[in-house]
This record gives structure tokens, C-alpha cells and sequence, in this order.
């Protein structure tokens, strides 16, 4: 090759290289940053381990023809693709560019992400996708439409495969927001990020209602009413903190285990301050996070769908080092009681574990399903069913413990050992029933209590009857439905115990192409 055909050559590249770093050019960079978003790049670079990142196709541009796109040819047509290491794990990423036209889908930049995802799967390593996008590139028509239906297929068939992350950091609407939605995590940023299949102006028009695009698709919107969003960051760096810290407690891919960490907090660590946690009046609330962030690790929870359904609580934690899953009904928010929203969220996040061999630690003070005619009409029946089935479905390790009221219904759906909990265990304060002792009472004793001259010692002489006799610990115990009674202080040991004992649990499920989960 002649000298000035090699620096030709040299020089070309050198030039695409510096086209493609400034992707919409500096002004378009600088509105970016203006907005209080960083650039894809930038993203990317926070995300992973310093100095991992391996882009891919950085030279790809569009193949539209149409509306003066010939013209408009930037390298690596809108999205940022490659794999880099976090916390030396490999993993793949794309990062949509705004900057680029609007992030906007073409069928190059779609190919782009659907050659990360699959090599993601054959490497078996999470995809995390950071959107930032305007939607469909209209110029290419039908062709974006058809490279957002090759990005859910994969998305489709890489879950309970691979972990997927979708972070969210500025808009994603219409057909573009199913991607986020099979993925398996969705982390929103506060003011900056939106999410809706139709926005705020086609609203008004077909229905004529009013809303902003905050209160429509922002982040506290999806956070609290809609469930679609699991996390809430202030900002872009801390929503990709928050990812790296999600990562840490998920395995690669659902062959391997989850990553063990060394912990210094002792197993068999006892905490004196548990025994009057739980108050001894069935009516008292009392936040459930007091106990679990005293027998976890370090305190350490990160709580999922913490502002969703708050009536049940779930996150990761880890017990000496060993990362689990923790289910846990929330006296301080309707009681406790299972309702539609606590149930699909919970469900989820059962199936999840259990599809990445998370344990599964279940914290129950449940006094049943929620009444009312919203919830019968509202079809909890059938959602409720899905958290019924999704525990018993699951063949990692279970460990629950009852800390008070599991009545009725509730009881069973809660991971008893009737559908294959592991190791059941129960606090002096549980109480087991079909029902509430007061309710329990004043059906059994109806025609006692009519006759009875004080109708109020009655009841009550009833009630610590049928508690001797029904709602107590000790009653289950003896039929071996809970393997002990132990003291609130030894939670943390015990815990800690089965986990380490079922470490090569071994179970599994009939023949099956998939089961049909009550949707």
C-alpha cells in the first residue's frame, strides 16, 4: 500500500473516530448538559469499571435514502453498543444518544442492539440499555417498527436468561416503551425521564382529558400509581450508581449462583432489641423494615418498588454474605393485607428470584386479602392466585418466618410449607387461623353470646379460648406446619442456619413447555 493511500486511510479514521465521539455535534452536547443529562458516552463511562468499555460498531450509519436523510449520516447512527466490566463481571450495554436525531430508532441503529442482546445470551451476561429516545425514526417508516419488534423478541427470550436493566434517562414513548417493560428492573430518573404510549397532546385530542407529561409518565408517576417503575434516582450518576449496586446481588445468567460476598457482620449475631419489635396487640402497627434491617447484613436492603404497593415490602439483602430476595408483609400500610397491587408486585419479584437462584426469605404478618368491592371487582382472585403460584412454583431455597397475625387464605398463599417452604419458622407472638380470634369467636359462639348476661366478658373469655386452642404458634408446631418456635433475637442465626443447610437444594417442577400462570 503506497504511503499517502495509508495515511488517506489513517486520517479517515481518525475523522469518523472524532465524528462519532461528538455524535450531534458540541451545541446539541451542550444542551444535553443543560438539561441535566449526560451524554451516552458519559453514561457509559460511569457505568462500568474505568477504562473497560469496548464500543461496537461505532462506523454504522442509516441506510434511509428518504426526506434528505442521505445526507444527514452521523457514525453510529444514535446508539452507543459494546461491553465493558462492572466490578470486573462482564456485561453489555447500549446507551441511546439524544444528541443524535432525538435518539430516534432506525434499522441500523435497531441491529445494533440486537447484536449486543444476542451476544449477551451466548456469553450469558445482563444487557443493560439506557434510554434516551424520541420514539420510531419516521423517515424509515416501517423498518424502525420492525427493529423495535426484533428488540422485544430478544428481550423475550433472553428473560429469566439473563438480568436486563432498563434505565430510563429521558424520553421513551410509545411502542419504545415495551422493551423496558419485559426487561426485568426499571430505574427512572426524577424531572428528566418519561414514559407513555401516547403523550400528553394525543390525550387531549381523543379524550380531552389534561395532563402533563409529569403527571402522565415522570418518574414518581410510574414509581407510585403505575408500578412501572422499580427505582427512582435524583439524577443520571446515581441512577447508574444504583444499577452497579442492583448488579451485585444478581448472578450473570441463571446457570450460575449469585456472587457471595465476605461479611464481617457474625452469622450468629443476636439482636435483643427484636423481642419488642413486634408489638404484643394484633392491632398495633409496626414498620417491618425495624426487623429486617437488623438480622440482614450490615442493615444493607435495597428495597424494590419501595413507593408501590407499600403494603408488602421486597428487595435484596444478604444473610453472611450470601445474597436473597426478602418478601415481607408491611403492618404499617393497610395492615398488612394482600391487595391486587401487592400481590402482582410481590409475584414478580418471586418468579425473579427464583428464575436467577436467588433464596427467598418471607417475613409474614398478613390477616388476609384485602376486603371490598374494588378488589373482588378488580379481580383479586386472580392476582392474588399469582403470588399462590408463584411461590409455589419456586425451587430455590425458601425460609419464612411468621412474626404475627397469618390468617385465612393469606396464610397458605404467604410461602407455608404447605406449598414448599423449606424451613417455617414462628415467633412467640404468631398467630395461625383461619381467621381473627374476635371474628372466629363471634361465628362459633353466636348463639352463646346472645345469652350471655355480659356479653363483653363473654367475648373475651372466648377469645383467649380459641387463642389457647387455635391462634398460637405452638398449635401449628405441633402438626409440624412450622419447623420452631424461636425467639425474635435469634432470627438472624436462624435465617442464616437454614440458608447455609439448603445451599445445594436440589427441587424441581413436572415436565413442562411452561405452566399457565393466572395472568
Amino acid at each position: 500500500m503506497a504511503l499517502d493511500e495509508r495515511d488517506r486511510i489513517l486520517q479517515r479514521l481518525e475523522e469518523t473516530e472524532r465524528l462519532a465521539e461528538l455524535g450531534g455535534g458540541e451545541e446539541r452536547i451542550a444542551r444535553q448538559h443543560r438539561a441535566g443529562k449526560k451524554t451516552a458516552r458519559e453514561r457509559v463511562e460511569a457505568l462500568v469499571d474505568p477504562g473497560t468499555f469496548v464500543e461496537m460498531d461505532k462506523y454504522v450509519t442509516h441506510r434511509c435514502h428518504d426526506f434528505g436523510m442521505e445526507k444527514q449520516r452521523i457514525p453510529g447512527d444514535g446508539v452507543v453498543t459494546g461491553h465493558g466490566l462492572v466490578d470486573g463481571r462482564p456485561v453489555f450495554v447500549f446507551a441511546q444518544d439524544f444528541t443524535v436525531f432525538g435518539g430516534s430508532l432506525s434499522g441500523a441503529y435497531a441491529r445494533k442492539i440486537v447484536k449486543i442482546m444476542d451476544l449477551a445470551m451466548k456469553v450469558g451476561a445482563p444487557v443493560i440499555g439506557l434510554n434516551d429516545s424520541g420514539g420510531a425514526r419516521i423517515q424509515e417508516g416501517v423498518e424502525s417498527l420492525a427493529g423495535y419488534a426484533d428488540i422485544f423478541l430478544r428481550n423475550t427470550l433472553a428473560s429469566g436468561v439473563i438480568p436486563q436493566v432498563s434505565v430510563i434517562l429521558g424520553p421513551c414513548a410509545g411502542g419504545a416503551v415495551y422493551s423496558p417493560a419485559i426487561t426485568d428492573f426499571v430505574i427512572m430518573v426524577e424531572g428528566t425521564s418519561h414514559m407513555f404510549i401516547t403523550g400528553p397532546e394525543v390525550i387531549r385530542a381523543v379524550t380531552h382529558e389534561e395532563v402533563t407529561k409529569e403527571d402522565l409518565g415522570g418518574a414518581l408517576t410510574h414509581a407510585r400509581r403505575s408500578g412501572v417503575a422499580h427505582f427512582v434516582a435524583p439524577d443520571d450518576l446515581a441512577s447508574l450508581a444504583l444499577v452497579r449496586d442492583l448488579l451485585s446481588y444478581l448472578p450473570s445468567n441463571n446457570a450460575e449462583d449469585p456472587p457471595v460476598l465476605a461479611s464481617e457482620d457474625p452469622e450468629d449475631r443476636r439482636d435483643d432489641s427484636l423481642e419488642d419489635i413486634v408489638p404484643t396487640s394484633p392491632e398495633k402497627p409496626y414498620d417491618i423494615r425495624d426487623i429486617l434491617t437488623r438480622v440482614i447484613d450490615d442493615g444493607r436492603f435495597l428495597e424494590v418498588h419501595a413507593q408501590y404497593a407499600e403494603n408488602i415490602v421486597v428487595g435484596f439483602a444478604r444473610f453472611g454474605g450470601r445474597p436473597v430476595g426478602i418478601v415481607a408483609n408491611q403492618p404499617a400500610v393497610l395492615a398488612g393485607c394482600l391487595d391486587i397491587a401487592a400481590s402482582v408486585k410481590a409475584a414478580r419479584f418471586v418468579r425473579f428470584c427464583d428464575a436467577f437462584n436467588l433464596p427467598l426469605v418471607t417475613f409474614v404478618d398478613v390477616p388476609g386479602f384485602l376486603p371490598g368491592t374494588a378488589q373482588e371487582y378488580g379481580g383479586i382472585i386472580r392476582h392474588g392466585a399469582k403470588l399462590l403460584y408463584a411461590f409455589a412454583e419456586a425451587t430455590v431455597p425458601k425460609v419464612t418466618i411468621i412474626t404475627r397475625k397469618a390468617y385465612g387464605g393469606a396464610y397458605d398463599v404467604m410461602s407455608s410449607k404447605h406449598i414448599r417452604a423449606d424451613v417455617n419458622l414462628a415467633y412467640p407472638t404468631a398467630e395461625v387461623a383461619v381467621m381473627g380470634p374476635e371474628g372466629a369467636v363471634n361465628i362459633v359462639f353466636r348463639r352463646e353470646l346472645e345469652r350471655a348476661g355480659d356479653r363483653e366478658a363473654a367475648l373475651a373469655e372466648y377469645v383467649r379460648q380459641y387463642r389457647e386452642r387455635f391462634a398460637n404458634p405452638f398449635t401449628v408446631a405441633e402438626l409440624g406446619y412450622v419447623d420452631a418456635v424461636i425467639r425474635p433475637r435469634d432470627t438472624r442465626a436462624r435465617v442464616c442456619r437454614a440458608l447455609r443447610m439448603l445451599a445445594n437444594k436440589r427441587d424441581s417442577n413436572p415436565p413442562r413447555k411452561h405452566g399457565n400462570i393466572p395472568l
